[in-house]
């Protein structure tokens, strides 16, 4: 049940259209759903403005599948993420309207209601090795309405590649800048832009990139002051940290 949802049916009981106890039988699904061995927190998006995702790595498939379902009935859309090429083929025969996502991994059945009305966020990403955190940041804010433009290959390595986007960084409403290697990228973005940066270190690099490690260490340390750094990998924590600051906008 979303936010939508829950004040119709207030309004319903207010109009004396439903019952009280039909309305309280309806809400006993708050705030989650129990199913198998699976809470699904189904009160997320009220609380938070998006519904809880399925994080599917190191799931069993009916773990998986008995999340989503959850979700569905409760919300009419799902996200699980890190979900595996042979879990999918699986989840598309319990699920044949979801959309599975190769290089993001990830599993979509639908979206959420309404969009956004701000300016496009852009999510930058150094290298095309980036790209499965990239993708993973992009499909996230676009499954819960959000305009996107994709800034793919422009590492600070050829830094006339992203200067010569510099019109399209400077119109977006957010930046997300994705990068391993050193991961210097946000930095030079936090000095040439002044939308809030998202910094993604990724695990992108040779043995003393140390998985990812020094790039975020090097976003901690970054000398362009106010960007915000998720963990390595996290395409789907950055899309959050941005999904909050357009619902604040919005």
């Amino acid at each position: 049940m979303n936010e939508s949802k829950l004040s119709d049916l207030l309004a319903q009981v207010s109009a004396g259209i439903l019952p009280a106890d039909e309305a309280l039988e309806r809400l006993r699904t708050l705030p989650f759903v129990e199913a198998g061995q699976v809470l699904a927190d189904t009160h997320r998006v009220i609380r938070q403005g998006f519904p809880e995702a399925v994080f599917a790595e190191g799931k069993t498939l009916a773990q998986t599948t008995d999340a989503l379902t959850s979700l569905v009935v409760a919300h009419g859309c799902a996200l699980a993420t890190r979900v595996s090429l042979e879990a999918a083929g699986l989840l598309l025969r319990r699920f044949p309207a979801g959309v599975y996502d190769e290089v993001s991994r990830l599993y979509r059945i639908g979206q959420m209601q309404g969009a956004f009305t701000s300016a496009p966020v852009a999510v930058v990403c150094a290298g095309t090795s980036d790209l499965p955190v990239a993708e993973e940041a992009a499909q996230t804010l676009e499954f819960a309405g959000a305009r996107v433009k994709r800034i793919t290959d422009v590492g600070v390595a050829g830094l006339h590649r992203l200067l010569a986007r510099l019109d399209e960084l400077r119109s977006a409403s957010i930046v997300i800048a994705i990068a391993g290697m050193e991961g210097a990228l946000p930095s030079v973005l936090g000095g040439l832009v002044s939308a809030p940066v998202i910094a993604v270190p990724t695990s992108v690099g040779y043995g003393a990139n140390f998985h990812g490690l020094s790039a975020l260490l090097g976003m901690l340390n970054s000398c362009a002051s106010g960007l915000t750094v998720v963990n390595i990998d996290n395409g789907f924590g950055a899309a959050m940290a941005a999904l909050r600051v357009l619902n604040m906008r919005d």
